[in-house]
């Protein structure tokens, strides 16, 4: 028997919530719909629009009120500004930023291009860096508010073949901790994530199934998460009940160094 999805509790009742890379059945969209449940008025946002597109009618289905959709990509820093500008212009303020942009690849690094290696860091990385910026220019304004950002385990263990997205996320992990330290007296928490597999249609769709079978056979409890169990502990962070936490990197696996 799989997990039981959870009851909502409202955690983050009135929270004004934006999303990056929203779109699809990944962990951003069970994020979105998570922190939808729990009570946040949500913002969503990725660089694909008609997936947004469809992500914010799924929401619209779920909650009765169509979020704010914003098309945005984290590697441009002019659309990084209209983003924040526009969850601005609608609600007046932000309290929650959840940094899921993120990009994957393999290539061995002999082998890897420079193109290779600079999309995932301007992606994964760079992204993180851009919009953590613009929230934090806000929310130390305002004197409160949350960041949470998806690094993953990979940051922390080696991998083949991962070398451009390992880099990217132990970045996501170092930028989170210094980040939490500037951010600290201005009533802003930052943490991080760090997710081990979680396996949607997509990347079952662009992962082998010999991958697949030896990352899952790495999992304490011999299956990979559901994108909503990740999402668990985003919304966890993103509450009062992490009212004491920042500077720090959850591992949603059994795989923390």
């Amino acid at each position: 028997m799989g997990p039981l999805y959870p009851r909502a509790h409202g955690l983050l009742d009135g929270k004004v919530t934006l999303v990056t890379a929203a779109a699809g059945a990944g962990i951003g969209y069970a994020t979105a719909r998570r922190c939808a449940e729990e009570g946040a008025v949500v913002v969503v946002s990725d660089r694909h629009e008609r997936r947004l597109g469809e992500a914010a009618e799924a929401l619209a289905d779920l909650t009765g009120v169509k979020p704010l959709a914003v098309p945005c990509d984290v590697t441009s820093q002019e659309q990084v500004e209209a983003l924040f500008e526009a969850v601005e212009r609608r609600h007046g303020r932000l309290d929650v930023l959840v940094n899921n942009a993120g990009l994957g690849g393999t290539a061995e690094l002999a082998a890897m291009t420079d193109e290779q290696w600079h999309a995932v860091i301007d992606v994964t990385l760079n992204g993180t860096m851009r919009c953590t910026r613009a929230a934090l220019r806000r929310m130390t304004a305002q004197g409160t508010g949350v960041i949470v950002n998806n690094a993953s385990v990979v940051g922390w263990r080696a991998q083949r073949g991962q070398a451009h997205y390992a880099a990217a996320k132990a970045g996501v992990m170092a930028l989170t901790r210094c980040v939490a330290l500037e951010a600290a007296g201005h009533g802003v928490r930052v943490n991080a994530v760090a997710p081990s597999l979680a396996v949607h249609p997509f990347l079952a769709k662009v992962t082998s199934e010999d991958v697949l079978a030896e990352l899952t056979a790495r999992e304490a409890f011999g299956r990979s998460a559901e994108p909503w169990e990740v999402a668990n502990v985003i919304v966890f962070l993103a509450s009062d009940y992490a009212s004491y936490m920042t500077g720090e990197v959850v591992s949603v696996s059994s795989q923390h160094p």
